[in-house]
């Protein structure tokens, strides 16, 4: 199956350790393509240690100049914040200038600070994703960027350099509320699976969106990718020690910047099923929940580490698993480093030679 790798960011602690997290992450992604990942995904989130990316096209973009193989892919970029023109010309050249590589996640976003620190209305999320997407989409197989919306308007242009390929087939949306997977299907988007649910509930909507997706467009959409968080250690007890110190951490962030606890999220157009989720961390304790977060990911010894995953990827049919090995949690520099060289020598070559007939679409 196919084997990526996720960038992530995370700093939660002392702003002067930016750099240092910043040139760990990317030292170990361009090593990622030597250890025999098959792509690269970079995030974007903005304004708080939760994840510091602001760009994840720029990021890209430089791994597009220090790479030669890998699929590069944005896990997610969020439209509603973004200019459709701009991204549209900045994706052309990613995948100019990567040879085709390019596959594009994206989201309409959900973290408050965010819209309010960028200036942007949350509850337009929904109406200019689909805008934007659907420009988007549109500029790329005709090379000229026309779109005439309630919420986007642009005359035509060309796009220049002319795009090198069409998205269909390599554009994956995160999507977790049901009303979003409608939404994907009819964009003809596959769907980028990072575990928040329990597990029966993410089967029944992956079937549920396949179902969709055949009705509206007559063929099968792409497979779901799965991205996951991962913790391996050569002894059990010391993973479940990462976990507790690592993958806990990272979800107690989730909650945190994302505000899972707010349950005034339901008044906000778009976002009423986060309202409800707020209500149920009310009832049974935001603790408990963080901990359900965490237990989704992965940790565990080498052995352990590949049946999970590919337990995982077989409950949805995914095309393949994107690891997030590095700076989550409160790792330093050492334990990402160990991490990313464990998986790649014990757990990667088994996966790739597993279910071989995974894969992602070819890029453009």
């Amino acid at each position: 199956m196919h084997v990526g790798r996720g960038i992530f960011l995370q700093n939660q602690g002392d702003p002067d350790r930016d750099a240092e997290v910043v040139a760990t992450e990317f030292a170990l992604a361009e090593q990622a393509e030597a250890d025999g990942f098959d792509s690269l995904w970079a995030a974007e989130h903005h304004f708080d240690g939760y994840h510091m990316c602001p760009n994840p096209v720029q990021a890209l973009t430089f791994l597009a100049g220090r790479t030669r193989r890998v699929l590069l892919g944005s896990m997610v970029v969020v439209l509603p914040w973004h200019d459709p023109l701009r991204l549209a010309e900045d994706l052309a050249m990613v995948d100019h200038l990567s040879g085709g590589r390019l596959v594009l996640g994206v989201g309409r976003g959900l973290g408050r600070i965010e819209f309010d620190g960028l200036r942007l209305a949350m509850a337009e999320s929904r109406p200019r994703f689909v805008e934007h997407a659907e420009a988007l989409v549109q500029g790329f197989e005709t090379g000229v960027m026309s779109y005439e919306g309630e919420h986007y308007r642009q005359p035509p242009v060309a796009l220049r350099p002319r795009p090198r390929g069409s998205l269909r087939g390599r554009v994956y949306a995160s999507a977790v509320s049901p009303a979003s997977m409608d939404i994907m299907a009819r964009l003809r988007f596959g769907v980028m699976v990072i575990p928040q649910k329990p597990w029966e509930t993410t089967e029944t909507e992956i079937s549920q969106y396949r179902e969709r997706y055949l009705e509206i467009n007559g063929d099968e959409p792409p497979r779901p990718l799965l991205a996951t968080w991962v913790n391996v250690h050569e002894s059990a007890d010391a993973a479940q020690q990462l976990h507790e110190e690592h993958t806990v951490a990272y979800a107690r962030s989730i909650v945190e910047h994302y505000e899972f606890a707010n349950e005034g999220l339901a008044e906000i157009p778009g976002y009423e099923y986060y309202g409800a989720l707020a209500k149920n961390l009310a009832k049974h304790g935001v603790e408990r929940f963080t901990r359900f977060l965490a237990d989704l990911q992965v940790s565990g010894t080498p052995d352990a580490v590949v049946d999970r995953l590919v337990d995982y990827a077989r409950r949805i049919d995914a095309a393949g698993v994107i690891a997030v090995l590095s700076t989550f949690g409160h790792q330093s520099a050492a334990e990402a480093q160990r991490n990313q060289a464990l998986f790649a020598r014990a757990v990667l070559p088994r996966l790739r030679a597993v279910d071989t007939h995974r894969g992602l679409a070819a890029a453009g």
